[in-house]
């Protein structure tokens, strides 16, 4: 498993993150995390497009298909000051031109709140998942962050995780890569659950070295 340290490739699956500047929250209230969310859809096309106003607009007036997407979306999770996706590359540099077109949001961010400078914390940040076994523990610690993390009810945040289970009818992302290794939903969220505790248990390990370290 390597950090960035690869070409993205028509096919390939990647875990791909990134945080606020300064670990600030990114997402203040869920106008913001719809907001993004609308971006994750609109801007998801080999077609160059302006706001997602005037793409709604060109949506309503074309005749035909759609244009090719640039990735299929997995999973995702937006959390208050970050947030982790699992793509798959449909497209030649799809990965890059999609986190690109989804950037703009900070435009939108800094426009509603006042402010000026960067949101996000420089570049995205992009794993490969190299194996089947990487793919499924990667589509639960996603799914799941916001309790990997212990967030609050209160705290603006969703995931895909509702979308997995059958909680909602949603078909945003495209889960047969990873349901269909399950006979049912039931068995994927028990699988899913499972894995949260070891998952837990190493990011406190992690944070007890850390603080060792520190000492």
């Amino acid at each position: 498993m390597s950090l960035r340290k690869f070409e993205f490739a028509n096919g390939d699956f990647c875990h791909v993150f990134n945080r606020g500047v300064d670990k600030r929250d990114i997402f203040l209230d869920k106008n913001d995390i719809y907001r993004f969310i609308k971006g994750m859809e609109e801007f998801n096309t080999v077609d160059s497009i302006g706001s997602i106003h005037e793409n709604s607009f060109i949506k309503n007036k074309q005749l035909g298909g759609k244009a090719p997407k640039l990735v299929n979306i997995i999973c995702y999770c937006l959390n208050p000051n970050h947030y982790h996706f699992i793509l798959e590359q449909l497209t030649d540099n799809g990965i890059t031109k999609f986190m690109h077109k989804i950037g703009g949001y900070s435009r939108y961010f800094n426009l509603k709140y006042k402010r000026n400078g960067a949101l996000f914390q420089g570049k995205f940040k992009a794993v490969y998942l190299s194996d089947n076994d990487q793919l499924l523990k990667t589509s639960v610690y996603v799914n799941l962050n916001d309790k990997v993390h212990s967030l609050g009810g209160k705290a603006p945040k969703l995931s895909s995780w509702d979308e997995y289970i059958g909680y909602c009818s949603s078909n945003f992302c495209k889960k047969d890569i990873i349901l269909d290794q399950f006979k049912s939903k039931e068995d994927y969220k028990k699988f899913a659950e499972e894995l949260l505790v070891d998952i837990k248990k190493q990011k406190a390990k992690e944070k007890e070295i850390e603080k060792l370290l520190l000492e």
